[in-house]
């Protein structure tokens, strides 16, 4: 079967092999273990394969990697697992051996190998922040619903003790009704590499299959800037501080609030190129209010580069710091303070001395879509969850490409207005900017396009 299907995807390329497989093909070996294939297997992909490789059902089938010095660390722990390059090769090779897939690329190509895995029906795991555009957000979503999949975003804070507590206390309506919320984060968007311009070229190790490395993106020359790590710096790669770490600080955000839809969103920043994100960045969303918030609408203001909220907003004593990153969300009655990856507080201390926290559970992030995978469930951050926080911060980005720099790194102020950006969620597509519009996806080279799902 797999020679065939090889042969099959040479001769007619491997769109319409896609098209042309079966539509479910992951029942087959449920019943003893899942057979999992890894893309990207060093660095968070390590961490994933191994996180996923400790349930007592998996057993994987394949590791992919365009580096061939970054398979050691998997085949110590997992030894005899083949490897490959390509993850299309993969795929057509291993064929319906493979029930899962594990997705742990730069973000630019998390869409176009978690898209080919589920149109081969292969339940998906993919790492924050889902994908590179707001369109591919979407598309993401809709594949998964229309391959009927089980899927999870790879935020594994998501299934922390304190997110979940967190997300408890707003449920319960401990502060009351939310009626705004500032969340923030301490790195930068151009944090690693302080380049503004791309580096010079340099000779392609033997070990890095380049073209396959910059698979959907524009071509250009290997440089030791963007691979292994700090490729998330640039635009055409990853999404700067904010596609770092917003599908984290801002997932409690979402869960507790249950707000999805987007209707505005403004952006200032420190000063932008066409090459790498800004130091420093502020956006402001409007989202569709919920039964959990005050108003039609709920504000969130997203800072980064060090940038946050004023100290009195959360009501907490003056001897106490806003944590380095995290959210304050202000309620009808007091404030939250939750921490990335930290325990909530409340406020004003007064008034919820002696309150008793609820005992909620940490739960396997990993462990539970492996457990829904067999079982035919759905998690808690399937990409019917994720999609659309993702497609959030990819929004925040957009927003953040067109801004204008009025931003005072000192105390994160706006010196001038700029510019609201109207959303229609369910059109997909800004009302009053059609350059916003513009960005919403990109150019895709021959091969790695994403297909829209129709």
């Amino acid at each position: 079967m797999a020679v065939h299907r090889r042969g099959f995807l040479k001769t007619v390329g491997l769109g319409a092999a896609l098209a042309a497989a079966p539509g479910v093909v992951r029942a087959r070996n449920l019943a003893s273990k899942l057979q999992v294939a890894c893309v990207g297997v060093d660095g968070m992909g390590f961490s994933d394969l191994s996180q996923v490789g400790s349930h007592p059902s998996v057993q994987f089938v394949g590791f992919c990697d365009i580096d061939a010095n970054r398979f050691a660390r998997a085949d110590a722990k997992f030894p005899g697992v083949p490897h490959f390059r390509d993850y299309r090769e993969m795929f057509a090779t291993l064929g319906d051996s493979v029930d899962a897939v594990l997705v742990d690329t730069p973000d630019h190509m998390h869409a176009p190998v978690a898209v080919a895995a589920m149109q081969l029906g292969k339940h998906v795991y993919c790492q924050k922040p889902l994908a590179h555009t707001v369109w591919e957000c979407r598309q993401m979503r809709l594949w998964a619903a229309k391959a009927g999949v089980t899927t999870q975003m790879g935020n594994q804070i998501h299934s922390h003790v304190a997110y979940r507590l967190g997300t408890r206390l707003i449920r319960d309506g401990v502060i009351g009704k939310v009626r705004e919320v500032h969340s923030w984060i301490g790195v930068t968007g151009n944090q690693r590499t302080r380049l503004f311009a791309p580096p010079a070229p340099a000779a392609v190790p033997a070990n890095i299959d380049w073209n396959l490395w910059i698979g959907a993106a524009p071509m250009r020359d290997y440089a030791p800037a963007y691979h292994p790590f700090t490729w998330r710096d640039w635009q055409d790669f990853g999404g700067g501080a904010l596609g770092d770490f917003g599908c984290h600080v801002l997932d409690p955000v979402f869960t507790a609030t249950g707000i999805s839809s987007v209707k505005s969103v403004q952006a200032t920043n420190s000063g932008i190129n066409d090459q790498v994100w800004p130091t420093y960045e502020k956006v402001r969303y409007e989202f569709v209010g919920t039964e959990h918030t005050v108003g039609d609408t709920l504000p969130v203001t997203w800072t980064d580069g060090g940038i946050k909220p004023a100290h009195s907003l959360a009501q907490m004593p003056g001897d106490k710091d806003l944590p380095g990153g995290g959210s304050l969300f202000i309620g009808e009655e007091g404030t939250m303070v939750l921490p990335h990856v930290g325990m909530p507080s409340l406020y004003p201390v007064e008034k919820f001395q002696g309150f008793a926290m609820p005992e909620v559970g940490e739960r396997n992030h990993w462990h539970d879509w492996v457990d829904a995978a067999i079982a035919g469930e759905k998690t808690t951050d399937d990409f019917s969850y994720a999609g659309p926080l993702a497609e959030a911060v990819q929004l925040g980005n957009v927003a953040t490409r067109l801004a204008v720099a009025t931003l005072n790194p000192v105390d994160g102020q706006l010196s001038d207005p700029q510019k609201v950006l109207d959303w229609d969620a369910e059109a997909g597509q800004f009302t009053n900017a059609p350059e916003a519009s513009e960005l919403l996806t990109k150019k895709y080279r021959d091969g790695f396009a994403v297909p829209a799902c129709g």
